[in-house]
C-alpha cells in the first residue's frame, strides 16, 4: 500500500494512550532506542486501533548504525516509521535555506540518509529520516502534510505533550 499524503483522510486525533514503565537500561549514546522501545511497545498494545504509519521523537536511519529509534520501532511493529529529531545525531549537509520547506539532503558518505527540512521560516530545522518500510521521499510528504504552526510536525508535537504530562486529555 502506498501512503499518498495529499489525498490522506482528515489527520484528526483518533485516540491517545500513555503507558509509563522503569527505564531498564542507562542511556548510551547511539543505543537510545533499548531505553525507549519497552515504553512505547506497551503504548501500542493499549490501542484499540493500530495506526497506518508512525512519526517518531528521533533519529530513523540517520543513526551510525542505520537503527535509530524510529527505524527499530518500526521493525517491532512492522509498521512504516518515520524519524523527525530536532537535532542532528549523524551525517552531513549542506546549508538549508530559510523558507518553511527549504530542505537539503542528509549525507552519510555517498549514502542519503535523511533531509534537513525547515518546517518554519527562520526556525532551527529538523532532522528528517525513513524509519522503516518507507521512502525518505514518502517521509517528506508525510512531514510537510502534517506540519502545522509549530516546527514539529503534529502527531509527534502531540505525543511530547501528552507523555510529558503538558496534555491531560485522555
Amino acid at each position: 500500500m502506498k501512503w499518498d499524503p495529499a489525498t490522506a483522510p482528515d489527520l484528526s486525533v483518533v485516540e491517545r494512550v500513555v503507558h509509563r514503565e522503569p527505564t531498564r537500561m542507562p542511556y548510551i549514546p547511539g543505543l537510545l532506542s533499548f531505553r525507549e522501545i519497552p515504553a512505547a511497545l506497551g503504548a501500542f498494545e493499549k490501542l484499540s486501533v493500530m495506526p497506518e504509519l508512525v512519526m517518531v521523537d528521533g533519529q530513523g536511519i540517520a543513526h551510525p548504525r542505520r537503527l535509530g529509534v524510529a527505524a527499530h520501532l518500526g521493525l517491532w511493529l512492522d509498521l512504516p516509521t518515520i524519524g523527525i529529531a530536532k537535532s542532528r545525531l549523524y551525517g552531513q549537509h549542506a546549508e538549508v535555506g530559510e523558507q518553511r520547506g527549504d530542505w537539503v539532503p542528509l549525507y552519510a558518505g555517498p549514502e542519503t540518509i535523511g533531509a534537513v527540512l525547515r518546517s518554519r521560516a527562520k526556525v532551527k530545522p529538523v532532522y528528517v529520516s525513513p524509519g522503516h518500510r518507507i521512502t525518505l521521499e514518502t517521509s517528506m510528504a508525510w512531514v510537510m502534510r502534517c506540519l502545522g504552526r509549530t516546527k514539529l510536525p503534529e502527531p509527534t508535537r502531540l505525543a511530547d505533550r501528552l507523555a510529558s504530562r503538558r496534555d491531560q486529555r485522555k
